[in-house]
């Protein structure tokens, strides 16, 4: 008697291409979601159920071309599942979707709002669709949904806390890879940012700085003493 999985049948992503070979509009297609990415590699270093995907293919048919978009975060599946990394995020391999998809609009259109939307609540069933236009000026350059009942809802805030991820994601201005501009980022419960590895290095300098200076500060002031207390004809050793 045969054994028979259909799962054999499927290709894998070693057979499949990593991306759909399309270039991006500008930078900011890759910076953003590399820059969340980047803070999560901190902020959960010591967790290890976890992947965020930048720019790289998503497999949900294998009769179909691979969906890229800018970012997405699965939880629940390997976050390195061999020292070559993932190729690509094969569905049939990870038994898992991605909880939030991101994507970052550029002045060609490409249906981030109209046909990926919909494809990515009734096709796939993603539960967060993050869109981020940068160029929009009379509406929010960002927006969160939510699927509730097969659509999706636009939710509030700012930033917007997503509750299965514990996290809240927002915009606002920043320096990364020394640029000064608007960046999406990470945020606690209370809704504090969190920092970039640049900004925590520079605020690791800034405090050794203050503890040098602090240091550098007290010494002084126990000279002064020293000086008047000889002045005085007390020897401060004989203080002790």
């Amino acid at each position: 008697m045969l054994n028979y999985n259909p799962l054999h049948c499927l290709p894998s992503s070693e057979e499949l291409p990593n991306s759909d070979d399309t270039p991006v509009d500008n930078q900011l297609q890759h910076l953003i979601p590399a820059l969340l990415e980047s803070i999560l590699a901190l902020i959960w270093s010591e967790s290890w159920d976890w992947f965020f995907g930048v720019n790289m293919g998503i497999y949900y048919d294998a009769n179909q071309p691979a969906l890229v978009p800018d970012g997405f975060l699965s939880l629940g599946v390997k976050r390195f599942v061999d020292e070559y990394l993932r190729l690509s995020y094969v569905l049939w391999e990870e038994n898992q979707l991605p909880i939030l998809v991101l994507e970052v609009v550029s002045q060609v259109d490409r249906g981030e709002y109209s046909s990926k939307k919909e494809f990515y609540a009734k096709k796939l069933g993603i539960l967060y669709y993050v869109i981020y236009n940068p160029f929009r000026r009379k509406k929010p350059p960002l927006e969160v949904y939510r699927l509730v009942d097969g659509e999706y809802l636009l939710m509030s805030g700012s930033p917007v806390w997503l509750p299965e991820i514990g996290l809240g994601i927002g915009r606002e201005r920043g320096i990364y890879q020394g640029i000064a501009r608007e960046w999406l980022y990470w945020y606690d419960e209370e809704g504090q940012r969190l920092l970039t590895a640049e900004e925590r290095i520079q605020e690791a300098e800034e405090q050794m700085n203050f503890e040098a200076q602090r240091r550098f500060a007290a010494e002084q002031r126990a000279r002064i003493l020293e000086a008047k207390l000889k002045d005085l004809g007390v020897e401060p050793e004989n203080l002790v």
